[in-house]
């Protein structure tokens, strides 16, 4: 099990570089939900994103099926 958060996948990389840009996203959960906001923060097993409304959703990434960046 991974105890540490490995900033050099590309994976981790990309994401902190959203966060860091404040990007707009969209996140297409594997239950076909659609999350639209700002990636808040990650760790090695969750990331919070905030939507338009101010209303911050935990997210599991192992349910996520994609991200797309919209801005």
């Amino acid at each position: 099990m991974l105890t540490e958060f490995d900033t050099s996948l590309p994976s981790v990389r990309q994401v902190q570089n959203l966060i860091k840009e404040n990007s707009q996203v969209e996140l297409t959960l594997l239950t076909k939900d659609v999350i639209s906001g700002k990636i808040l923060w990650q760790d090695l097993q969750c990331m919070l994103v905030q939507d338009s409304n101010n209303q911050k959703f935990t997210i599991w990434k192992h349910a996520i099926a994609y991200i797309k960046t919209l801005s």
